[in-house]
């Protein structure tokens, strides 16, 4: 009474096909067949009409309704098998549709031994002549910290269309609360303060939105304290991992080129409560994508023989280019006059 299982037109989208198994359609669509290999098992011609459900499917809480229908489809009023007996075939397609349903809550309800609630799927039996439905696969979302296509080496921020290079030590971000982190040196050890988690090392790229300034060398000026307590003052969750700030000192600043763009950075030597302290850097430069807006850097390098060397500071920077070019450099002083 209702065409085969198969692939027939989309009635929401006609450029496209979608599975009907029988009874219903499902969410699985693709592209039509190329013209001229005939229709596929279950196909409907291509100058054919696509098939009507007998019934909408039941949605989660709803109750059964009466079975939809329409003209000329199959069991509907003016197709074959129309009238008393169409009615009859579409409660009895309905009913199905309820008992699958409890059946499917009984086993999403039912408990293991244990008692606790569990999850279970009915088995499928698969025929040699049922087709596979297709179904596109899933977009994978963009990260802030992704691998480069062309070097394994690199870091991409994709938001602020620049790459960052991976010197020895350092690995792309793992199990880090905070946003924004580019790369961390690699381990962990517990911080010196409470135990927690600390790294000895961190690169951190974000966009400046929040400020009507766009002078580079004021938005580093105006970021470096922040730097400095988010590092070695408290955490995310109010803690002192060491123990607080007791001093700091500036002991670089200056204009920078970076990725070919005039940036400014200022570079604090922090002293802690408990452990070394260490070195905290803020860098801005103005962003080549967009609206141009300011991109801040931020390095973190805790001080002692088992931080990173100061270097990696100079590395990163140097090595910093706009997505797709390989030739721009920087560094600081790198030809770039005052930015006040």
């Amino acid at each position: 009474m209702t065409p085969p299982p198969g692939w027939y037109r989309d009635p929401s989208a006609p450029h496209q096909e979608r599975w009907w198994d029988g009874t219903a359609w499902t969410e699985h669509r693709r592209a039509p067949e190329p013209v001229g290999y005939g229709p596929a098992v279950g196909q409907a011609p291509q100058t054919g009409q696509p098939p009507t459900p007998m019934y909408q499917p039941l949605q989660p809480g709803q109750a059964a309704t009466v079975p939809l229908a329409s003209g000329g489809a199959p069991g509907g009023p003016g197709g074959p098998g129309g009238g008393g007996r169409g009615k009859a075939v579409a409660l009895t397609a309905a009913a199905a549709v309820l008992v699958a349903a409890i059946v499917t809550g009984v086993f999403v309800l039912g408990e293991d031994d244990g008692g606790s609630p569990r999850t279970q799927t009915p088995p499928v039996t698969a025929t040699a002549t049922d087709p596979a439905p297709v179904s596109d696969p899933p977009s994978p979302s963009p990260t802030a910290s992704a691998p480069s296509a062309d070097d394994p080496a690199l870091v991409e921020d994709q938001l602020n269309g620049v790459t960052f290079p991976l010197p020895d030590g350092w690995v792309r971000p793992k199990y880090v609360a905070e946003d924004d982190v580019m790369m961390t040196t690699d381990g962990t050890y517990d911080c010196p303060a409470d135990g927690s988690v600390c790294r000895h090392g961190l690169v951190v790229s974000r966009t400046v939105t929040a400020n009507a300034e766009s002078s580079p060398k004021v938005l580093a000026q105006q970021d470096i304290e922040d730097a400095a307590d988010d590092a070695y003052d408290r955490d995310l969750i109010g803690n002192k991992p060491f123990g607080g700030i007791e001093s700091h000192e500036e002991v670089a600043s200056g204009p920078v080129a970076v990725a070919g763009r005039a940036g400014y950075y200022v570079r604090w030597r922090v002293k802690t409560a408990k452990g070394p302290g260490g070195y905290v850097q803020s860098m801005v430069f103005p962003s080549t994508v967009g609206t141009e807006s300011p991109i801040l850097v931020r390095y973190v390098f805790d001080a002692g023989e088992d931080g990173p060397p100061l270097a990696d500071m100079d590395t990163i920077t140097k090595g910093i280019r706009p997505i797709g070019d390989a030739d721009t450099g920087g560094g600081v002083g790198s030809g770039i006059g005052p930015t006040d």
